[in-house]
């Protein structure tokens, strides 16, 4: 489950008008489309469009509050992709040191 999670943030990611977004929604702490869609060029269906994707892939919660859907980030899915950068990281680092040390000794 968690390699198809890290997929969906990296897919909702993917898009700078969602990473504009979860920026909005974050600098904020909650936001409803109409709120956002106020200060972009796109229309507030343009905008709960793209709220919902980042909602599917986990990166936001969507609450009802009367008419309109309120957005907070949740760090959660976050947490999971950048552990996965950290851990892909970590092998490259071990990679590339065995790589040095081989080079090292063969320049012996």
């Amino acid at each position: 489950m968690r390699g198809r999670r890290v997929d969906d943030v990296f897919a909702a990611l993917g898009d700078p008008g969602r990473r504009s977004l979860v920026e909005a929604v974050a600098a904020r702490g909650t936001a409803t489309a109409t709120e956002l869609a106020a200060e972009l060029p796109v229309t507030r269906q343009a905008v709960a469009k793209q709220l919902s994707a980042l909602a599917d892939a986990g990166l936001l919660r969507a609450t009802r509050a009367g008419r309109e859907t309120r957005y907070a980030v949740t760090p959660e899915p976050l947490d999971a992709a950048v552990a996965w950068m950290v851990e892909v990281g970590a092998r490259w680092d071990d990679r590339l040191g065995r790589l040095e040390r081989s080079l090292e000794r063969r320049r012996r």
